[in-house]
């Protein structure tokens, strides 16, 4: 659907129903099971992506990848603590099952900005990107501290994403930089010997494994520069977003500035959760979307039937009726616009499951 954001709120919803399902069925396809079981025997290297729930922030469509590959980890301006008890557990898991596997993990660890205006940068950190930046170093060490500093099966690789052109910065080992929106046909020609350089302490096969997001990321670019030129780009690189995503399991959403996605790590919930709830409201005070309503949606995935179903169904259940509470405390005549909406996801078909 073209320009969906202008439409009625049910339509909306409906639309994003059909884009769930559709999602679904597609992951499920014995086509993108060969593609996704393909790409990880030539790249094994496990790849996760730490980054803010700013829904123009889209890691896989910039970088080409097949969906299903790259693991997100989503929270407001990208903050994340691995002290925090959930989320250092999900973590640590996710790590534990990877190298059960025999994979290395590369984790992005991502801050962004936008080079034209620094005020459609990063609202989590108040648009100061020194901030945003200053605190992939936090998480940097965070992760050295627990996976080791030699980085041979975890490494914390700190990008940047500038979001008028979704393009990455990648951070080197003693602070020089390579930007996908700096290169040429002739860089990516040497490219691989460019991330030797840039990354000499990142384990060879890492570096292989990440050579095709960075050349995705360029084609991207390319595409993105040809969309400005057509007048098309505009509206894209500011908030339009008309959902708030509350859980995880939201990789159906591949379509930009659609939703705000809050990860449900943080010990304070309800901080993101109000930090959404102040974009949705701006978003319709300026009229980049209808004012005739928004969307709640919170999901949370399970790995198997039974026991893990049913946990799933009541962590949606208390993770909307917690967010009801919140935004209807904070912004009581936005609440009243709130429509609810709570689903589970069987994580290994993608399909997701709509609850009463």
């Amino acid at each position: 659907m073209n320009d969906v954001h202008s439409k009625s709120i049910q339509t909306r919803i409906d639309w994003l129903s059909a884009l769930a399902a559709s999602h679904g069925e597609d992951y499920r396809s014995p086509e993108a099971m060969l593609a996704r079981a393909r790409y990880q025997s030539l790249h094994p290297t496990a790849i996760a992506v730490l980054k803010c729930m700013d829904g123009r922030i889209n890691i896989p469509v910039a970088t080409g990848t097949p969906i299903g590959i790259l693991m997100p980890f989503r929270n407001l301006g990208g903050r994340f603590d691995l002290g925090w008890p959930h989320l250092g557990e999900v973590v640590t898991q996710y790590v534990m099952d990877r190298v059960h596997e025999g994979r290395q993990v590369l984790f992005l660890v991502s801050y962004h900005y936008s080079k034209g205006d620094h005020q459609r940068g990063c609202a989590g950190f108040a648009y100061d990107q020194q901030a945003a930046f200053d605190h992939t170093q936090v998480i940097r060490q965070q992760m050295s501290t627990i996976f080791g500093a030699g980085h041979g099966t975890v490494y914390p690789l700190v990008c940047g994403f500038e979001t008028d052109e979704d393009a990455l910065v990648v951070h080197g080992a003693d602070g020089q930089l390579l930007r996908v929106a700096d290169l040429t046909d002739c860089d990516i020609e040497t490219l691989r010997s460019q991330l030797s350089a840039l990354l000499p302490d990142m384990p060879s096969k890492m570096r292989e494994d990440l050579l095709p997001l960075l050349v995705g990321n360029f084609e991207h670019v390319a595409a993105i520069r040809q969309q400005a030129q057509q007048g098309l780009r505009q509206l894209d690189v500011e908030h339009r977003e008309w959902m708030i995503c509350l859980g995880r399991g939201f990789d159906f959403l591949h379509t930009p500035n659609l939703a705000l996605i809050v990860g449900p790590y943080s010990p304070n919930l309800a901080e993101p959760i109000i930090k959404a709830a102040g974009i949705i409201e701006a978003n319709m005070a300026s009229g980049r979307i209808p004012d005739d309503g928004f969307l709640l949606l919170s999901s949370v995935p399970y790995d198997a039937i039974g026991v893990d179903q049913a946990r799933a169904e009541l962590k949606a259940r208390f993770l909307s009726e917690f967010a009801q509470a919140v935004i209807g405390a904070a912004y009581p005549a936005l609440a009243k616009k709130m429509i609810n909406r709570t689903a589970i996801l069987d994580w290994q078909a993608r399909r997701l499951s709509w609850l009463g």
